[in-house]
């Protein structure tokens, strides 16, 4: 006769080892695992923007679903930025259309799941972050997507050696970090799912549809209580390595996140950003950033569009994708360069080699496209000739 099934949940505080390959991080209790000062180089987001999480928090009257840390309203606000009555100021994390986070937010509002889809370096993964962290307070129930990901990464491992001594048990089982989402209402997050293999990606129906993990094993299933959602992200270059099958992509509600509308918005995120990173490594800040951040900017989207701003002259998109996020780690490399081999100024031959390396990805048809560009565009623009002069000089 089969074992009976029974509910079970999983005790987060229950000392166990992982497996190498279990993709459990440990959330951090406080005062442990930290950085000396909590110096942290890349602090989660519930840390770095605490203040912010418990301002909203403490000033939101709105009615909250089941186990979220405050309300779809104050969810939103903490994503887009705004002023509170008392005069807190939230920082924006995402520059973009407002419904495209109100529709994400009331997602996880519901029984579906939420799947962040876009071209790389759209903000995908540093939305899910930011949703995590709002809506549970903890964004570290994290499954990194790679081709190596095992199945037990979405479902469970086990302790070897409980497992050889005393046989399947619940002291043996290693929950992943979706199985104790599930356990404590809060939100998973999958990054990169269309690099896990199909197979593993489609231990996922169950947990979505039926909102269940069986543990055949031990004749006992984790049940997944209020609260719990998930958070997968995945880019459109990636389209034809493992695509969903129309079962798993039915659980999801898909939210495009495009790239940004306008210049403007793509300087003022890359300026932002730019910030936030030079201030975390202590760079010092660097006076008319702006104009170089800009030119930066440009180039991309030019490239990118395969057309010059004012529309006159077409061009050829190299095989990059020439994103915002490269942008970003462009410009803070020069910041750095200018910091540290400089003068302290931003200026058109700290970023040219970044840009080199960001458009030149194919070493014989990129480089082509990239030195037409310069000859073309850069070099008859006004008020771009240091820029052309740095970018020849790399580029020789």
């Amino acid at each position: 006769m089969p074992a009976s099934v029974e509910t079970t949940t999983v005790d987060p505080s229950h000392n166990q080892s992982a497996p190498a390959n279990a993709h459990t991080p440990a959330r951090a209790e406080e005062g442990a695992g930290e950085p000396a000062g909590g110096e942290a180089l890349r602090p989660h987001a519930e840390q770095a923007f605490a203040a912010e999480l418990a301002a909203l928090a403490a000033q939101d009257d709105r009615t909250r679903p089941a186990r979220w840390k405050m309300s779809p309203w104050a969810v939103a606000t903490y994503l887009l930025g705004g002023t509170l009555p008392d005069g807190t100021i939230i920082t924006p994390k995402y520059v973009g259309p407002r419904r495209i986070i109100e529709v994400a937010v009331t997602t996880l509002a519901t029984d579906r799941a939420l799947l962040l889809l876009g071209v790389p370096g759209t903000a995908k993964t540093w939305v899910s972050e930011h949703l995590a962290a709002a809506v549970s307070g903890d964004s570290t129930l994290l499954v990194q997507g790679t081709a190596g990901t095992p199945e037990e990464a979405i479902r469970y491992g086990w302790n070897y050696a409980r497992l050889l001594a005393h046989g399947p048990s619940r002291d043996a089982l290693v929950p992943s970090p979706v199985m104790r989402a599930m356990a404590e209402g809060m939100t998973a997050r999958v990054e990169e799912l269309t690099r896990i293999p199909a197979d593993v990606q489609d231990t996922l129906i169950t947990i979505l549809s039926e909102k269940t993990l069986p543990i055949p094993e031990l004749g006992q299933e984790v049940q997944a209580v209020r609260g719990f959602n998930l958070i997968a992200t995945a880019n459109d270059r990636d389209r034809g390595v493992n695509d969903l099958s129309s079962a798993l992509r039915r659980r999801f509600n898909t939210v495009v996140l495009p790239l940004p509308e306008s210049a403007d918005a793509e300087v003022d995120i890359v300026s932002r950003r730019v910030d936030q990173i030079g201030r975390s490594l202590d760079l010092p800040t660097t006076p008319d950033g702006i104009d170089e951040i800009r030119r930066v900017v440009t180039v991309f989207r030019e490239l990118r569009d395969g057309v010059t701003t004012d529309g006159r002259t077409k061009l050829k998109s190299p095989s990059g994708t020439l994103s915002t996020a490269e942008a970003i780690s462009v410009v803070t490399n020069g910041l750095a360069l200018a910091a540290h081999f400089g003068d302290g100024v931003l200026r058109p031959s700290d970023v040219a080699a970044g840009i080199l390396g960001a458009v030149v990805r194919d070493s014989a048809a990129d480089r082509v496209i990239w030195q037409e560009y310069l000859e073309a565009v850069v070099r008859e623009r006004d008020g771009w000739t240091d820029f052309y002069r740095a970018c020849r000089e790399v580029s020789a």
